[in-house]
């Protein structure tokens, strides 16, 4: 897992306590989710949006009007991070509420996967779209989901209860839903597809 350095609200469901701020490079969010971020006493770095659902726009932060309705708020504010060089990007508020939203906010991941790393956290856990070859840390007792989109092959684990061994998982066949690390470390790897990891708190 590369450090990240961007912490992005986006407005579905906000975390119940948030991270250690000071961390992270760079702050932002879209639009809709700035009066979280505002009632918390944090200031971002910039937000994004159309900003309909903004009264009045803050004075003393960059704001980046994005009114293309052919993508979406999250996809808008990823192409700004890209275009300014930041690739580990921490997305908090991306479940929750409307399920439609967070499916969509799946897909768009997935879509800037090759140029982003994109790290999902919530209260339940974090979850990512993986690498081919990969070692998860702090994983002891912990359980880990693997669910391909669709179609995942050759999928070798170490260090879970249920360890796979070239194994294919396809959606709506087979996944691999609640398996538990055994160790501190569990490896991940496969050979064709895409594998979204869930790693439970």
């Amino acid at each position: 897992m590369n450090t990240p350095n961007v912490f992005l609200l986006l407005n579905g469901e906000k975390p119940t306590n948030l991270p250690d701020i000071s961390k992270y490079e760079l702050i932002c969010a879209t639009d809709g989710a700035y009066q979280y971020l505002k009632e918390n006493q944090i200031q971002p770095h910039f937000i994004s949006g159309d900003f309909d659902s903004l009264a009045t726009l803050p004075k003393d932060i960059e704001t980046i009007h994005t009114p293309d309705q052919n993508f979406t708020d999250f996809d808008k504010i990823l192409q700004i991070l890209f275009d300014r060089n930041f690739k580990n990007i921490h997305v908090y508020g991306a479940s929750g509420k409307e399920q439609d939203h967070f499916l969509g906010n799946l897909h768009t991941a997935l879509q800037w996967q090759k140029k982003l790393n994109i790290t999902f956290l919530d209260d339940y856990g974090r979850y990512f779209f993986g690498d081919k070859e990969m070692v998860l840390s702090s994983c002891l007792n912990k359980i880990v989901s693997l669910l391909p989109f669709p179609t995942a092959t050759k999928i070798t684990t170490q260090g879970l209860l249920y360890p796979l061994q070239n194994e294919t998982l396809t959606f709506g066949a087979k996944i691999g839903t609640r398996n538990k690390a055994t160790k501190k470390e569990v490896n991940i790897s496969f050979e064709t597809g895409e594998l979204l990891i869930f790693m439970h708190h």
